[in-house]
């Protein structure tokens, strides 16, 4: 069985993965930073780890990982106008987590980024959403020349609509909204299929059924 491992496991992305995991026969296992998490996170089917993205390094990565074989990357600083925090967890928690993966012999990583991060920002562009944009971006490049097994899913702007199980995705698909019902619906998908690796998408809402868009994306 699969077994994945959720970097930022009480995300709002990643509460439904978990779900979607375990009832496409995977074996998830959250890693958040409060132990009370836990009934939530049991209470969707997931074992839960503690692992702080801020304050813990890779070999703690690399410990929270052992006996996964796969890593989603879904953790994030927040809404907020902390600036720092877009660094030390959009960034810095994916290096580490790629780290970690290499260290604990994981090769397949899914990351959740965000569309449009590699167009130039416009001059007045603020700082909070300056810092968000070039952390992902920056954690997308170290992802790709990581050497690991990586599917990097962009999704358009998340909403709390329900799933829809429809999906526009592709390397030109424009903005759009996407309900975060259906990027965890991709991310699952993505993760059961080798034909997804090395390979980047934006996601938005679209006709497509899930299962369908992550097998015909063209290359």
């Amino acid at each position: 069985m699969t077994r994945v491992a959720i970097v930022g496991g009480h995300g709002q992305v990643a509460r439904h993965l978990l779900v979607v995991l375990r009832r496409s026969a995977m074996d998830p296992v959250a890693l958040v930073r409060k132990q009370e998490y836990r009934a939530e996170i049991e209470g969707r089917g997931a074992e839960m780890r503690l692992l702080d993205i801020e304050q813990q390094d890779a070999d703690n990565f690399a410990a929270a990982f052992e006996g996964c074989t796969a890593v989603v990357f879904a953790a994030g600083g927040g809404p907020d106008g902390n600036i720092e925090r877009k660094r030390t967890v959009d960034l810095e928690g994916s290096l580490k987590s790629i780290e970690g993966a290499k260290r604990a012999g994981i090769r397949r990583f899914v990351q959740v980024s965000a569309i449009g991060v590699d167009e130039p920002l416009p001059p007045d562009t603020g700082a909070v959403w300056r810092a968000y944009v070039e952390a992902k971006r920056d954690a997308d490049a170290a992802l790709r020349d990581s050497g690991l097994d990586w599917t990097i899913i962009r999704p358009g702007r998340l909403t709390d609509d329900p799933a829809t199980g429809r999906v526009s995705l592709g390397s030109d698909v424009r903005r759009g909204d996407v309900p975060r019902a259906d990027v965890a619906a991709v991310l699952a998908a993505v993760l059961a299929d080798d034909g997804t690796v090395h390979r980047q998408w934006n996601l938005v809402s679209g006709d497509v059924p899930v299962a369908e868009a992550v097998s015909s994306v063209p290359d």
